[in-house]
């Protein structure tokens, strides 16, 4: 049996939601091993004098404890 377990981070971009999200795995995998998959709990964006400055994202990343 596989016993799985699930950080939530906060991660932001000034590129995109999508950069978002990969800025967050890459910085978790420095430090977790055995990632399975990231789910999106929220997404939000800064904004300032009405442009859009950066994006923000809430996420769970699972990963296989060994």
């Amino acid at each position: 049996m596989a016993i799985v377990k699930v950080v939530e981070v906060i991660a932001s971009s000034e590129k995109g939601v999508d950069d978002a999200i990969r800025s967050a795995v890459a910085e978790v995998s420095k430090t977790i091993r055995n990632i399975d998959s990231v789910f999106v709990k929220d997404i939000k964006a800064h904004v300032k004098d009405g442009k859009i400055t950066s994006f923000g994202v809430i996420c769970k990343i699972s990963f296989r404890v060994e």
